[in-house]
């Protein structure tokens, strides 16, 4: 079992934080929570297997967040003393005294029980900071040479994003937890130029909550992949356009993964079906006056949001409010029976408890409501993606996630992917280029007629949801089986932009 860095529980954060509470406490405060973190990330970048770039950021610091004759205040500092984290309490109990005159809704917060000296850690193997950039370099660069060696390539990309991220919170409840999670995201893309004609493949690995044995034969099949990557693109090139109408749609979770994270996970933050929250994403359509009676989608819709997931990229033991995390229901039957919610959320709409959705980039930002990982269930028993193919007359199959256009209540949107391969009496008939699938959120998820069965799922996700002003980005895993959609409208892209 993995365990804490002892460099990390060496660091003075316990004495910091009984100082700054007690100090929170003296002032008056309702309610202090101290959050001591240590997030390192390390990107590297190859292009045509020499490395381009690389970065090492090591972020270390901490905040009080406090509230205050009903209103928040928030400070965070980074000088390791009692004293320093004596005056970061004052400052933000300064801050909610100042606030507290524009204040309208006092702050109260669901109640959630102690949890006391808590440790949790995430699923992984191999720490990639303990693993020499050496070997990490030498790995990317082994992979683009092999896929260079191909005529049929002209250009690889490789890149490499991993990040520790470390977490030592406490509040005047009683609650402290320690916390150590690894996350990484692996790639490369292919391009090949032909005729004036460039095209581009990318692998369809996704970004996990694993360790450096991800990239090494744990979880993903990478040579695999990386060998059929030149024909799938060469395909690709020579592949005819797509004919705009309506077809039936088979969509591999390599793709539909995004398609959730933006008309459902945004759709169903709380914050933004209230209207608190706007940034980035807009508000929702979800408001919560339908809670209960919105039918989302067809009754094979089932969606959870899971912060508790094995490898989930927003996976953690207790969120950035001591909220110890759980799964809980957003679309039951094809009905939204949930949201995601923090503790004032919760609080100010009757719902009982948190579901553990709080959750801060850096030391420096005040925790916002996040997204969960956001999952469609797969149907017990259901069928396999062969199996779904097999019963379409007439459809595209849809590959790996690209470019996507949602507006700002999550309603209106269009996707394309990697690679569509025409469905043809049952069976797949060469690739299609240039094609994008359009609707609104609730017709297109109540045109789902049947999930694949467990065989099927993967978890795919991204590093960087954005959300927030100032802005902060979150990592954020959704999982889904393949999955049939009926009568879903084509758009050929290159019609589309007059080309």
């Amino acid at each position: 079992m993995r365990q804490i860095d002892p460099d990390f529980l060496a660091l003075p954060m316990r004495r910091l934080a009984d100082a700054a509470l007690q100090r929170a406490r003296d002032l008056g405060a309702e309610h202090a929570d101290f959050r001591f973190e240590r997030v390192r990330a390390e990107t590297l970048r190859l292009s045509d297997a020499r490395l381009e770039g690389s970065s090492d950021a090591d972020d270390l610091g901490y905040a009080v967040r406090v509230v205050k004759d009903g209103t928040w205040g928030f400070a965070a500092g980074i000088e390791l003393t009692a004293e320093a984290a004596v005056r970061v309490a004052e400052q933000a109990v300064e801050v909610a005294g100042v606030s507290a005159a524009v204040n309208r809704e006092p702050v109260e917060l669901a109640p959630e029980p102690v949890h006391s000296d808590v440790v949790w850690v995430s699923s992984y193997e191999v720490d990639p900071f303990e693993v020499p950039l050496r070997d990490k370099v030498d790995l990317l660069a082994d992979w683009s040479s092999g896929l260079l060696r191909d005529p049929r390539v002209d250009h690889v990309q490789a890149a490499l994003m991993q990040v520790k991220e470390q977490k030592f919170y406490a509040d005047t409840a009683g609650t402290s937890t320690t916390q150590q999670r690894v996350r990484l995201h692996p790639h490369l893309e292919a391009t090949r130029v032909e005729d004036g004609r460039f095209e581009s493949m990318r692998t369809l690995a996704p970004p996990v909550g694993r360790g450096y044995e991800y990239l090494t034969g744990t979880g993903w099949d990478f040579p695999g992949e990386l060998a059929g990557l030149p024909e799938h693109l060469a395909e690709k090139l020579k592949a005819p356009s797509v004919e705009p109408g309506r077809y039936d749609l088979v969509i591999d979770p390599s793709n539909l993964w995004l398609t959730i994270h933006e008309s459902i996970g945004h759709a169903t933050e709380l914050d933004r079906a209230l209207g608190y929250e706007a940034a980035y994403a807009g508000t929702s359509f979800a408001t919560f006056d339908q809670l209960g009676t919105l039918v989302y989608g067809s009754p094979a819709m089932n969606v959870v949001g899971d912060r508790t997931v094995e490898h989930g990229l927003a996976t953690i033991g207790y969120d950035d409010e001591g909220v110890a995390t759980r799964s809980f229901d957003i679309v039951s039957g094809g009905v939204l029976t949930g949201y995601q919610l923090d503790r004032r959320m919760a609080r100010l709409k009757g719902l009982g408890a948190s579901n553990g959705c709080a959750f801060a980039d850096s030391p420096g930002h005040t925790p916002l409501q996040r997204m969960a990982n956001v999952s469609l269930l797969p149907a017990p028993g259901g069928p396999s993606t062969e199996e779904l193919i097999s019963g379409v007359e007439r459809g595209i199959y849809v590959v790996g996630d690209k470019s996507w256009s949602i507006d700002m209540q999550r309603y209106n949107f269009q996707f394309t992917g990697q690679r569509f391969y025409r469905i043809d009496g049952g069976r797949l008939a060469g690739q299609l280029r240039d094609v994008a699938y359009q609707a609104t959120t609730t017709d297109f998820w109540r045109s789902m007629a049947a999930a694949g069965g467990p065989q099927t799922y993967v978890l795919g996700g991204a590093f960087n949801c954005g959300k927030g002003q100032p802005g902060q980005v979150a990592p954020v895993s959704h999982g889904c089986p393949s999955v049939l959609f009926n009568d879903v409208r084509i758009l050929n892209t290159l019609q589309e932009s007059g080309k």
